[in-house]
């Protein structure tokens, strides 16, 4: 018979928004998901990574995750999910329930194990059953790579090119390699959770993960023999490279800048001659979410008229209510803004999701309150570093510098 997998990714679940919690909008996303998995059939779920949003998630977020999960299995009793540990996720605890996740045919996969010098294969590649139980296809899965998950890394190598991105590539080429000696022609699919060379970012959403700051990993560097690759981390939903490299793209927006994307998972379909299809399926927006911009930002009296062309719904549950974000027009007196636009917000029914203060167009500045705004954990540290360089120097860090500090970085992640 033939076989469905759905690729899904960055679920970020126990993330909130401005101090606003997202639990409503992930418990809606997880009833469409149950729905789309019964609808369509799906055999197996895909999930590349980021399941929680921070490394210590709570209670009622890791009760959310093993509920959804255990209804998935109820409609689908044969279905087999595999979840990768994302930048964000603890490795550690997302493997933890293995053996109680065994009972409801999850396999979770936080880090790289390895035997002898070879990957575990028991741990990491996992067959993927139809309705009458024989397997169709397997999945690699491979989580983020942490900088203890890639024993050939060295930066002290002579050999041109990121040392990074070189021992990523090795990774999935031996594993890959290492697969097809034991699962033949049959399909399979890797997962990875990290920044593709021409995948487009969210502005200030993700960062460039790659160990120690290091740019994004080519395409090609994926092995030529892998049926299809899901990704995780960027929030965006896109293709890479070739139809059968694909971001599957967060569920919801999670913050401004993906205000405007149309989420959904990918459906994956292997016919019974083993040809793929691949379909986009849509996701419903739990809660609406909008951008007050007007034409180059509002000015603070603009405010309320844009508020009340919203036709908003007093009588909705706060964790209902809509996200607003507020991009206001460069002002004479800067100061005090955010906390005006907070007052007006608070008096409607909605949730702010932030304010900014757009740049002027000709002097390319911002007030002081709008760089106020910008979250520390939103610049990439690379980025941090060449700007302190340059403001003690006096001029821009070469290669040396830059590696000196990449060194340190992947030092720090191993200990």
């Amino acid at each position: 018979m033939a076989l469905k997998i759905l690729h899904t990714a960055d679920w970020h679940i126990g993330q909130s928004l401005n101090g606003w919690s997202r639990t409503y909008e992930h418990q809606q996303f997880f009833m469409e998901l149950e729905e789309l998995i019964e609808r369509h059939e799906v055999d197996a779920l895909v999930v590349a990574g980021d399941v929680f949003d921070n490394q210590n998630p709570s209670a009622d977020a890791t009760q959310m995750l093993y509920e959804a999960l255990a209804r998935f299995r109820e409609k689908r009793p044969h279905l087999v999910t595999v979840l990768t540990a994302g930048n964000h996720d603890p490795a550690g605890r997302v493997e933890a329930p293995g053996v109680l996740f065994q009972k409801i045919g999850v396999q979770a996969v936080g880090m790289v194990r390895r035997n002898d010098g070879l990957l575990d294969l028991s741990h990491h590649l996992v067959p993927l059953y139809d309705s009458d139980g024989a397997v169709k296809a397997y999945v690699l899965a491979l989580p983020f790579p942490r900088a203890t998950d890639l024993p050939g890394l060295s930066f002290s190598s002579s050999e041109e090119g990121s040392p990074v991105v070189r021992a990523v590539a090795e990774l999935y080429e031996a594993a890959a390699s290492q697969a097809r000696e034991q699962i033949g022609e049959m399909p399979l699919i890797a997962t990875g959770h990290l920044h593709v060379a021409g995948g487009l970012e969210s502005e200030g959403a993700e960062r460039r993960i790659l160990i120690g700051g290091e740019h994004a990993m080519p395409w090609e560097q994926f092995p030529d023999d892998l049926t299809y690759v899901a990704l995780g981390h960027l929030h965006k939903p896109q293709k890479v490279g070739k139809e059968t490299i694909r971001y599957s793209g967060s569920p919801f927006p999670l913050s401004v800048t993906e205000q405007h994307y149309k989420h959904g998972v990918n459906l994956l379909s292997f016919s019974d001659a083993g040809v793929l299809s691949i379909e986009r399926l849509p996701l419903s927006r739990p809660v609406p979410f909008h951008r007050l911009k007007g034409d180059g930002g509002l000015l603070l009296e603009e405010l309320v008229p844009a508020l009340e062309a919203l036709e908003l719904d007093a009588d909705l549950p706060v964790e209902q209510q809509p996200f607003v974000h507020v991009d206001l027009r460069p002002q004479v007196s800067a100061g005090g803004l955010k906390a005006e636009v907070d007052q007006i917000l608070a008096q409607y029914p909605v949730r702010s999701a932030g304010v900014s203060v757009l740049r002027q167009k000709q002097e390319e500045v911002v007030s002081a309150e709008a760089e106020s705004l910008i979250r520390l954990s939103e610049i990439q540290p690379d980025e941090l570093f060449k700007s302190a360089f340059e403001r003690v120097h006096g001029i821009e860090p070469e290669a040396k510098h830059l590696d000196y500090f990449y060194r340190a970085i992947a030092e720090a992640e191993v200990e």
